[in-house]
């Protein structure tokens, strides 16, 4: 079979493949990410089935994936609901970041990772999985409950905490010192707020010029406009993910959503690419020894990631089983875990993949599962007192 066919086929398998386990974790009201990472486990080096001529396709489209998943997640937000969200919540996203990013770090330490390994697990722990999160509050019909407005408030100040996190996280894996990373963080927060003043003011112009009634045309233009500034943004150091997160932020509301439901198929194809791609950069033989570490920072996490709802919902006066339904809603890590991840692997520190797939695994199925289940025992533990 020539290269072309073989290549083709190996796509067809792959697509078809990913197709099923989309069905089975939708049967089973779980997130298809923890599927997609153990099938891809189970391919390329190391695997049952080696993957060789589609790999080369796959590398491109990973790198895509994280433009088009970054780029949909600056598309969920405007400018005054990132500030007002700061205003409100400030205080909960400090706890967020000092109960979750801690635990990983010294975590990575502990397992004899660089303190640049370490500082990605830290990353990896810190972030909630919004698309996860948000499908669970929709497929649960909780968008409505007193306590999604504190959830969705912590989960924008980790997005928004993101864009400032990976170009540090660049120049760290690129072994630059601390007056580089500092010009590093520096820059980023100067381009984010450049961004959202320039949003406020100019982003109905941005919007006016990509749109188009031909969805075909704003889908080209839309991406068009975000690789060239994910380029120029990954050329000058930062990160293109950060780079297609400011285009989706520049963008205004009123043609955010259109862009969404336009972008919608292809950024799921493309980002479940991204997985595949992470799984087979992974060796399956190195998760089984660091099994036990993902599991015990995976059940510090929970804890903290509860804790962490549980005190942004208190804030909002939510009682005690809305806070629980908080705090267990927090608990799922998934694609910017892996993204994160995957900088590290891509700068060599291959050992952070297999912590970092056992631990999104744990967590990208524990905490949906957590979630559906807290809301009965949350009503038996408010009604315990009351009974005695």
């Amino acid at each position: 079979m020539d290269h072309v066919a073989a290549l083709l086929v190996e796509l067809g398998l792959l697509f078809l493949g990913l197709s099923l386990l989309g069905l089975l974790a939708r049967r089973l009201g779980l997130s298809p990410i923890p599927f997609i990472l153990l099938a891809a486990l189970a391919l390329g080096e190391g695997g049952l089935v080696p993957v060789e001529n589609a790999a080369p396709f796959l590398e491109a489209a990973a790198e895509i994936g994280v433009v088009l998943l970054l780029l949909t997640l600056g598309l969920e937000f405007s400018a005054t609901e990132l500030f007002a969200s700061f205003r409100r919540h400030a205080p909960s996203g400090l706890v967020d970041l000092v109960l979750n990013g801690p635990p990983g770090f010294v975590a990575g330490l502990l397992l004899g990772l660089p303190w640049q390994g370490a500082l990605a697990l830290g990353g990896v722990t810190y972030i909630s999985s919004s698309g996860i999160v948000a499908r669970l509050l929709g497929d649960l019909g909780r968008l409505a409950n007193r306590e999604t407005p504190a959830v969705l408030s912590v989960l924008v100040l980790e997005d928004l905490a993101m864009a400032l996190f990976l170009p540090l996280l660049v120049v760290a894996l690129a072994g630059e010192g601390p007056a580089q990373a500092a010009g590093g963080i520096a820059l980023a927060v100067g381009a984010v707020l450049l961004v959202l003043m320039a949003a406020q003011r100019h982003g109905h112009r941005l919007g006016r010029l990509l749109s188009h009634d031909d969805d075909e045309q704003v889908m080209l233009r839309l991406i068009g406009l975000t690789l060239l500034v994910a380029g120029a943004a990954q050329a000058m150091g930062a990160s293109a993910a950060v780079g297609a997160f400011l285009v989706g932020l520049a963008l205004p509301a009123s043609f955010a959503e259109r862009a969404r439901a336009i972008l919608g198929p292809l950024r799921d194809l493309f980002a479940a690419t991204f997985f595949v791609a992470f799984g087979l950069a992974t060796d399956p033989g190195a998760i089984l020894p660091v099994l036990p570490a993902a599991l015990a920072l995976a059940a510090v996490t929970t804890v903290t990631k509860v804790g962490t709802g549980w005190f942004a919902a208190a804030r909002d006066g939510v009682a005690v089983p809305g806070r629980l339904r908080a705090g267990t809603a927090l608990v799922a890590r998934g694609e910017f875990s892996i993204v994160i991840a995957g900088l590290a692997v891509g700068a060599g520190l291959t050992a952070v993949g297999p912590v970092a797939t056992g631990y999104v695994l744990v967590l990208a199925v524990t905490g949906p599962v957590l979630t559906r289940f807290v809301e009965p025992l949350s009503t038996r533990l408010v009604r315990a007192p009351a009974a005695v």
